[in-house]
């Protein structure tokens, strides 16, 4: 009671004000309306972000509308609205435009759901109408943020938001069903760490199927659905009609060798062609642990013969880490430990041992706390950074930030879990024992304990649990090693990504701009660098030893400037059409990204692993703007031609170098 009271006192001042302001504007005349109305839409504002007020707007949009907060401007005649202008409105707009078009929404809400009419808004146009938006605007649907709605973060994106998952929950999926089904594979072929949001979907599409055929009964958006569905809710035959671990568990202990042989390969068919796991599959392994049936584990794992001989070296560590880390909850930690056994990295001496000590660690309180915080305690906090771990060294590409400003965090542990497992268990060690970790730079040790915080100022609550963990830690270092380096006039990253990342990392630096005024720097000589560096043809076929950091200037999809940003350069190949790509990882829960100009980052179809994006070579040159080099010089016979450094020049500067030339 205390709390409703309290929401009462906080909402019933914007409710008077709201009833004031509406008076006045029902009661202005034609010429007076623009003044009330921009005193109507402040009010309007302040709901949206109360928790309360989205209904209270929708209950009241009839009289909104009738009092002419739509008069007199591009809203006033809806059948002419375009469900393509919505987005960029509700991303770009001011916020009193923001909140005219939710306005507009609700009202088309109301005639869709039949509880309100409009002369010349059919019902049906209505439906379709939002149903157009939705699809247009899957990424807030999906909860899939990129960098440049990060750094533009918006006064009412939350309330956004809410409407548009207040849109979804009336209206349901059906209007579209067949875009979401599109973009959940094209999410889940870049194989991320953290699926919930997809899951939820799943979920969504799963109920509107089960409520109404849609018909699409033999289409492909139905098989590519009925494929999701099944991955998640019915793997395999003895789980087909989704009947709870119980029953599925009391089946497999009737089960005969033959049946439990087909669970087995389902389970490991179905995890491997969509990316998700079942919690049946969960339910499938411990079982055959349970029953001395350890024979079938690499089968329901799916391994082939490099992953299977992993498994078959050290099968008593694989068992127990599926003991710790696979239950319910956490069953996407199959799929890594999977993926790890297919890397052979247990091969590697340290790695082993690590292992052992991480199953064998007592956590702090504080790091036992932080995962409580983000993930509950159901299961453990320990079970939860097992299961985390075996995330991250089976898909080092799907680790991602989430909403927080920590690409430099997250690209250091992709990094180091691609290329050096056995760093990133060192310093999960030491987190998880002492609550602190030591880096070295320029020789000064860096503990974190000491340091004040970064970027990340608390326990990161959107991200993986290894992030969660190391995260706040790796925050404190790097904005630290920024302090040190304040002062020498040229970008830190010269020295930080070296002394962070890794030996590896090429000391030879480059960047596009002048630090002290922003503008192109020998832009020309920059691009021919990264050529000579990069690029088979022009660098005597050097591949990509190790991964290397590199820094980009953000473009949202009109082009323009949104910020820097971090990710790391994986290899340079040719892709199946012959065109010379750049293969890299993208700190992001989604890398497939529009930077404007016609540069839209691929995520797959072009030769892409996973977890991969990947841009022709030109395009992602147009919007570098730092790069590392080992500096091992190879004399290049294949000068780079000046109409190429030319052409990428252009694209640079019709986009993020238009003002600093």
């Amino acid at each position: 009671m205390t709390t409703t009271r309290q929401q009462d006192d906080t909402i019933a001042p914007i409710l008077r004000s709201f009833d004031h302001v509406l008076s006045q504007l029902s009661g202005a005349s034609a010429a007076g309306k623009a003044m009330y109305q921009g005193r109507m839409l402040d009010t309007i504002k302040r709901l949206l972000k109360h928790p309360e007020g989205l209904a209270v707007i929708a209950s009241r949009v009839d009289e909104l509308e009738s009092a002419g907060i739509f008069d007199g401007t591009d809203w006033a005649v809806p059948s002419g609205l375009v469900p393509g202008m919505v987005g960029n409105t509700l991303k770009f707009a001011e916020p009193q435009t923001v909140a005219l078009e939710c306005l507009s929404l609700l009202r088309f809400l109301a005639v869709a759901r039949e509880t309100q009419s409009r002369p010349g808004l059919p019902t049906e146009h209505a439906r379709h109408f939002l149903s157009q938006v939705l699809a247009l605007n899957l990424d807030r649907i999906l909860g899939a943020h990129n960098e440049a709605d990060r750094v533009a973060a918006r006064e009412l994106d939350d309330a956004v938001d809410s409407l548009f998952r207040h849109i979804l929950e009336t209206l349901g999926t059906e209007g579209i069903l067949s875009q979401l089904v599109d973009e959940v594979w094209r999410i889940l072929r870049q194989r991320p760490i953290q699926v919930d949001h997809v899951k939820s979907m799943i979920l969504q599409i799963a109920l509107a199927m089960n409520e109404k055929d849609q018909g699409f009964r033999a289409s492909e958006t139905r098989l590519g659905a009925d494929r999701l569905i099944s991955a998640l809710f019915a793997p395999t035959q003895l789980c087909r009609e989704d009947p709870g671990l119980a029953v599925y568990c009391n089946r497999l202990g009737a089960a005969d060798t033959g049946i439990l042989q087909a669970e087995a390969s389902g389970m490991a068919r179905a995890m491997h062609d969509t990316g998700l796991v079942s919690d049946y599959h969960a339910g499938f392994l411990r079982f055959l642990l349970e029953s001395g049936q350890s024979h079938l584990v690499s089968d329901a794992l799916g391994l082939s013969s490099t992953g299977l001989d992993s498994f078959r070296c050290y099968q008593a560590l694989v068992q127990r880490l599926i003991e710790v880390a696979v239950r319910p909850g956490t069953a996407q930690a199959v799929l890594g430990i999977a993926l790890m056994l297919e890397r052979g990295i247990l091969y590697s001496p340290p790695i082993a041992p690590s292992l052992w000590r991480l199953l064998g660690v007592k956590l702090t309180p504080a790091c036992d706390a932080g995962l409580v915080a983000a993930f509950g305690a159901d299961p453990t906090p320990h079970q939860r950074l097992v299961a985390g771990v075996m995330m991250l060294l089976g898909q080092p590409l799907g680790i991602g930030q989430g909403n927080n400003p920590t690409c430099q965090s997250a690209r250091a542990l992709s990094m180091w879990a691609l290329n050096d497992p056995d760093y990133l268990l060192w310093l999960l060690a030491q987190a998880t024992s002492n609550d602190r970790i030591v880096m070295h730079f320029e020789g000064q040790p860096l503990d974190s304990a000491l340091l004040p915080a970064g970027l990340a100022l608390h326990t990161p609550l959107d991200a993986d649990p290894v992030s969660a963990v190391l995260v706040p830690h790796l925050d404190r270092i790097y904005a630290e090693m920024g302090r040190r380096v304040a002062g020498r006039g040229e970008d830190p990253h010269r020295w930080i990504n070296p002394e962070l990342h890794g030996w590896w990392v090429g000391r030879e630096f480059h960047i596009a701009v002048d630090i002290m005024t922003g503008k192109l720097a020998s832009y020309d000589a920059f691009i021919r660098d990264f050529h000579l560096a990069y690029h088979p043809m022009h660098n005597g076929n050097e591949p990509v030893i190790h991964p290397q950091p590199a820094g980009i200037a953000v473009t949202d999809s009109q082009g323009t400037f949104v910020g820097w940003h971090a990710i790391s350069i994986i290899r340079v190949a040719l892709d199946q059409s012959g065109v010379m790509r750049v293969y890299f990882f993208n700190p992001n829960n989604d890398s497939g990204q529009d930077w404007g100009h016609g540069i839209v980052v691929s995520t797959h179809g072009n030769g892409e692993r996973l977890g991969e994006a990947s841009l022709p070579f030109a395009q992602f040159a147009s919007r570098l703007y730092i790069f590392h080099d080992d500096g091992l010089k190879t004399p290049s016979e294949v000068p780079v031609d000046a109409s190429e450094i030319a052409a990428i020049r252009d694209l640079a500067l019709q986009s993020w170098a238009m003002d600093r030339v």
